[in-house]
């Protein structure tokens, strides 16, 4: 048992200032401010300095980063990205893969599955292949497909925790189905959807849209379409990309003003560049260039293809652009988790995870603990 002093814990709904946390073999043992009194545990507290703690990041949506990607049949390489990303506060996370042949996403699944039964990840999110060719930005065309029955099965696995689907496509809201009686979560998105189709994904129990406003139809004051939809509709979660590329952050503003932040979960939607400095990555099988941190496909339409975004800095972007730490922390870590029903991560109480994210004045990380165990 170890009690730590810090600058300031954030929990769900406080800023503690001048505090202590008290973390036991992987747990949260208990927590406060210091001018209520301490532990006497009969050991000396560690003292971490002014720092700000914050729960560890939860990122339900990341194809890669540190130069290797999750869409891989190795595991070395899809622990080399879960490893980037823990360095940058991200101590819970889903592995996204791209579109790609059946046969291909059913290797990689079983291949991340080792990692979920490891802890190093908590499962396997399918972007693709059951969604409109008309938004599909960085997934290849022709290996799009309408998500009958037997496909959805072939891609299903325990480790599988989410699918991306378009509900307009013909079987989509079947598929929809099929992925909840599963067990997985269905997420809408890559979508050209009317807001009618929208609402019907969210009937069939589609309860996350993947990535607002991006791959979708956009907003019209006569056309509210699928974004529309997804800000209306309680039942869904909204992923949101703050990378200040991907949103103007007057546009997060306005979705977080009309959802809050109990239905927003910062995403990073990172691929295989981030960390790495410009250059030319790929993307399943599609090039990418990146240029000042912007990812976009080297041929064809140059869409944005992922994005060089970590946790951390989506976090400090947040608090930036003036939502405030509690708020923020919500964002990238306790909506998300509740979302997908982690409840022994996620946020700063006792009896959760020591997850936990060393802060300096200006947001950025210095230390970060997964399980009572700080990363090196």
């Amino acid at each position: 048992m170890t009690t730590y002093r810090v600058g300031r814990l954030i929990t769900p709904d406080d800023v503690l200032e001048s505090a202590w946390i008290q973390v036991v073999d992987s747990d949260i043992l208990a927590y406060g401010r210091r001018s209520e009194g301490m532990p006497a545990d009969g050991k000396r507290p560690e003292d971490l300095g002014d720092v700000t703690v914050v729960p560890g990041f939860v990122d339900i949506h990341t194809h890669g980063g540190g130069g290797s990607s999750y869409s891989t049949t190795d595991p070395e390489e899809a622990r080399k990205v879960a490893a980037f990303h823990a360095k940058h506060g991200t101590t819970t996370t889903m592995a996204s893969l791209v579109t790609g042949p059946l046969d291909l996403l059913a290797s990689q699944t079983a291949c991340l599955a080792d990692l979920v039964t490891d802890g190093i990840i908590n499962g396997v999110h399918l972007e693709g292949p059951f969604l409109s060719e008309a938004r599909c930005g960085a997934h290849e065309p022709t290996l799009l497909r309408d998500p009958v029955a037997d496909d959805v099965a072939k891609v299903l696995s325990e480790a599988v925790r989410m699918v991306t689907i378009a509900p307009e496509l013909e079987h989509g809201l079947d598929a929809i189905r099929q992925v909840v009686d599963a067990g997985a979560v269905a997420a809408l998105g890559h979508t050209d959807a009317t807001y009618e189709q929208m609402i019907a994904g969210a009937d069939a129990g589609a309860t996350v849209a993947t990535h607002l406003f991006n791959g979708m139809r956009p907003f019209h004051h006569r056309d509210p379409g699928p974004v529309g939809a997804a800000i209306n509709d309680e039942r869904l979660l909204l992923e949101v990309i703050n990378d200040g590329m991907h949103l103007d952050p007057q546009v997060v503003r306005v979705a977080l003003a009309a959802a809050g932040v109990h239905r927003i979960a910062l995403i990073t939607d990172a691929m295989e560049a981030t960390g790495m400095g410009d250059g030319r990555y790929k993307i399943g099988d599609l090039e990418v260039d990146v240029k000042d941190g912007l990812a976009t496909l080297a041929h064809g339409s140059k869409s944005i293809a992922g994005s060089t975004l970590t946790m951390d800095v989506a976090f400090r972007n947040a608090v930036k652009a003036g939502t405030s730490l509690v708020d923020a922390s919500r964002m990238a870590s306790t909506t998300p988790a509740q979302a997908f029903g982690w409840y022994d991560v996620g946020a700063i109480e006792t009896g959760r995870r020591a997850d936990l994210v060393l802060l300096d004045d200006d947001y950025t990380v210095q230390k970060v603990m997964r399980a009572g165990a700080w990363l090196d």
